[in-house]
């Protein structure tokens, strides 16, 4: 098994995909056989180390195929993708910390390899870190872990929402204030085989509905003194999130980019037959549309190049570039649904979905006012605050 070998399988599978669209965009859940097909071209391992028997060779060399694996399944399946882009999205938060310092060095060493031995052996992972009235700011965390016994156990309380991929993963991440402690850190959880009745601490809160990314399975959940597990580098969310945040940048873009990119390819087809009629409005929206997709391709090109090389502002241009997409993706949407016409809206076509789902990247992490504000403040990153 190699790279290469895996993202010929990923086509593969996107292609089959595509070729379900209708009904895969009138989905409102997950099957899980789509996870297994996924699972067993090796794209878990992608986000495994070398050394573990995975494929991954560091942020530098390994974050373009992941990438380009999912731009190529969101293709397919923009749910599907999404929930996958959630894998290496959570993974990367180990693998950009090769090593923490003492005393944490040994624990930090030994939860890595247990982490990432679950990738191996086929385990999905994914997040539920947003909450009611955060804004998306896992720092702001109202839930609690009550420490439980002297080796570290804690049990999580609080309500989460947006855990994609529910039902599917098997370990989530997920954000916390320790007991007796002033500050949020990072959790995860096993959620193999819970039920969601509230008899083991999970509740379902609330079904996902449907509305954005169609069959995300999003569900917001209640948890009551949950079993969960703190990072074994503790007090240290800020550090390991910058680390991490630039490959989790380019996961969840990638996703977007693939969208953007089959839209207007499948636009260009459609408008073929009839663009020599096309009335003034339309030429000029349609060309845009272009140019806004080859934008969002250099963007995304440049997010990419900038974690390759490890740039010393690679975090903020990643930050930059994802927003940017965010923003252009919606755009274009509208501008070939507008040439397209009142039949882009229509159930039995594409379009209308697409756009729907494009707009989800914005509220992804971090979503538009936590984007924004830390944009603005790393204009200026020596001013000193207030």
């Amino acid at each position: 098994m190699d790279t290469s070998s895996v993202q010929e399988q990923v086509r593969e599978i996107a292609h089959r995909f595509a070729q379900e669209r209708h009904a895969r965009q009138r989905r409102r859940s997950l099957d899980p056989a789509d996870f297994a097909r996924l699972r067993d071209t090796g794209f878990l391992r992608a986000a495994v180390p070398v050394d573990q028997g995975g494929l991954w060779e560091g942020v530098p060399r390994s974050i373009r195929p992941i990438a380009e694996m999912l731009r190529i399944l969101a293709g397919g399946d923009a749910s599907v993708a999404l929930v996958a882009a959630m894998h290496p999205s959570v993974l990367a938060f180990w693998l950009a910390v090769p090593q923490a310092p003492e005393p944490y060095t040994e624990a930090w060493a030994q939860q890595r390899r247990h982490v990432f031995q679950t990738a191996y052996d086929g385990d999905w992972w994914g997040t539920i870190t947003s909450e009611p009235g955060s804004g998306g700011d896992i720092s702001r965390t109202r839930a609690q872990a009550h420490l439980v016994s002297a080796d570290g156990a804690y049990r999580l309380t609080g309500q989460k929402h947006f855990g994609s991929g529910s039902g599917v993963t098997s370990y989530m991440l997920t954000a916390a204030v320790p007991e007796g402690e002033a500050q949020a850190d990072l959790f995860y959880l096993d959620m193999r085989g819970v039920p969601w009745d509230g008899s083991t601490g999970v509740s379902l809160a609330a079904e996902w509905d449907g509305h954005g990314m169609t069959a995300t399975q999003s569900h917001g959940m209640r948890f009551e003194n949950f079993p969960t597990i703190r990072f074994a580098w503790p007090n240290n969310l800020q550090p390991i999130a910058a680390a991490a945040n630039g490959a989790i940048g380019c996961c969840f873009a990638a996703v977007i980019v693939g969208i953007v990119e089959t839209a207007t390819k499948t636009a260009a087809k459609q408008l073929a037959s009839w663009h020599t009629s096309m009335r003034s409005y339309e030429e000029v929206e349609w060309t845009r549309a272009e140019m806004e997709t080859w934008l969002i391709q250099q963007a995304f090109e440049g997010m990419l190049a900038a974690v390759e090389t490890q740039k010393p502002t690679a975090v903020r241009e990643v930050l930059q570039g994802k927003t940017a997409i965010a923003e252009l993706a919606e755009t274009v949407l509208r501008r070939i649904c507008r040439v397209v016409g009142g039949g882009s809206f229509a159930r039995h076509s594409p379009f209308g979905f697409w756009l729907e789902d494009v707009r989800a990247l914005g509220f992804l992490r971090p979503p538009w006012g936590l984007a924004y504000e830390n944009l603005f403040k790393s204009s200026w990153p020596d001013t000193p605050s207030g």
